[in-house]
């Protein structure tokens, strides 16, 4: 995807490394990561103060606990000043991040009037955000408390090695995705949907999430087809390996595990490819409805 010619966005920081979090990177990466959660793969309640991102893993750990909501409270920024001599978008992933999101903030303020952009800020192995602790081993994160994306530019890695799913088109997506939550944000939908999964069964709750999920792949899909002048050969293909390889159930069977549908909370392959697809095909938000009735 070619966004050379863009200058990267302003609206970053980079914690770098340090131990901010609750532990570094390393272990057995994501599927080591979901080989020790299998138990909650059987079924823990979701956490419904948090949105979180790409991947069932991330849903797993927050479901154990371990990273919770900030609540309405708005937690201040760590920004560049704070992070003393981190310095974002300095490496070649940071940077092309930074110019996706520059792309995105380009994008949402054409289709939303008022739009505000996210923060997105880099950690190494352990961080902290307005939602509480971060690690690598999530992937990346929305927290709503602080309008903030959170980004290991390891998983990039992570995708490419552990997933077949490389590819710049593919690591735009991923942030595309988490500016779909913040959308998500902004507009209230994802208050909506926290207040009716605070409400609901695990089943019907988990349903809820799954409409997030696929909503913020559409939102990612928008941004694409809006751009799709920057869009290469290749690009959409690499786009749809990713979400193939983010599927609830493909995760699961990964994980020595038959799909179950009352669990999923992202949607399956399948649904993640058609989410992206209508997006690039629409080029409208309003064709993401997969909350229909909220």
């Amino acid at each position: 995807m070619r966004l050379d010619d863009l200058d990267p966005s302003g609206n970053v920081s980079d914690q770098g490394s340090g131990g901010m979090g609750f532990g570094g990177g390393g272990g057995g990466g994501m599927f080591g990561l979901l080989f020790s959660l299998l138990p909650m793969l059987l079924g823990r309640k979701m956490g419904c103060g948090t949105i979180l991102v790409l991947g069932v893993v991330g849903y797993f750990v927050l479901s154990s606990g371990l990273l919770t909501s900030g609540g309405t409270g708005v937690t201040p920024q760590v920004g560049q000043q704070q992070a003393g001599s981190n310095v974002a978008c300095d490496t070649q992933e940071e940077l092309f991040a930074c110019r996706v999101l520059k792309s995105t903030e380009d994008t949402w303020s054409q289709l939303l009037p008022n739009y505000q952009p996210a923060k997105l800020t880099f950690y190494t192995g352990g961080g902290q955000s307005g939602c509480g602790a971060a690690q690598s081993a999530m992937g990346p994160f929305y927290c709503p408390s602080d309008q903030g994306i959170y980004l290991d530019t390891s998983f990039f890695k992570q995708m490419e090695q552990q997933m077949g799913a490389g590819g710049d088109f593919a690591y735009a997506y991923v942030v595309a995705h988490e500016v779909g939550h913040h959308v998500q944000n902004l507009a209230g939908i994802a208050d909506q949907v926290r207040e009716l999964q605070a409400r609901s069964s695990e089943a019907d709750g988990n349903r809820l999430q799954v409409g997030m999920e696929l909503q913020a792949d559409c939102f990612a899909g928008v941004w694409a087809g809006v751009n799709a002048d920057r869009i290469e050969p290749g690009d959409i293909e690499e786009g749809m390996r990713a979400a193939n390889a983010i599927g609830d159930d493909t995760l699961m069977q990964q994980a020595g595990r038959a799909p179950v549908e009352s669990m999923f909370t992202h949607g399956t392959s399948a649904q993640r490819m058609e989410a992206l697809q209508r997006g690039l095909k629409s080029k409208n938000p309003n064709t993401c409805n997969y909350l229909k009735g909220l």
